[in-house]
């Protein structure tokens, strides 16, 4: 078995144990993904340069397992193969800002 179906296989058991798929319909799964996203902002809140660069991995790690969780757990009910849709937007921004135009800039798409 991959790591992923080995992952997808530990979070919907953990789920189903808890009798929490009830709980995870769309809107809170994305709701999940938003608070658990803004939980890691908070591990860099009012840090800056090399201090917002040296906060402590463990925390870094901890949120971003919460967010992973949740957005594999969307993927899943939806059917969505997480690689597949990851390359299709890489596909996707390379037309949006190519290196020609973006290279080294951080101007969006549209101001490019």
């Amino acid at each position: 078995m991959d790591k992923y179906n080995e992952v997808i296989k530990a979070l919907t058991k953990f789920r189903d144990d808890r009798d929490w798929k009830q709980f995870h319909d769309s809107k809170n799964l994305a709701l999940a993904i938003s608070i658990e996203s803004a939980e890691l902002n908070e591990v860099f809140l009012w840090k800056n340069g090399e201090d917002a660069e040296n906060v402590k991995t463990e925390k870094i790690k901890e949120e971003l397992a919460d967010i992973l969780s949740f957005s594999f757990l969307l993927a899943e009910k939806h059917g969505l193969d997480i690689f597949d849709i990851v390359l299709e937007k890489i596909k996707i921004n390379a037309e949006k800002y190519p290196v020609y135009k973006a290279k080294g800039t951080a101007k969006k798409y549209d101001e490019l």
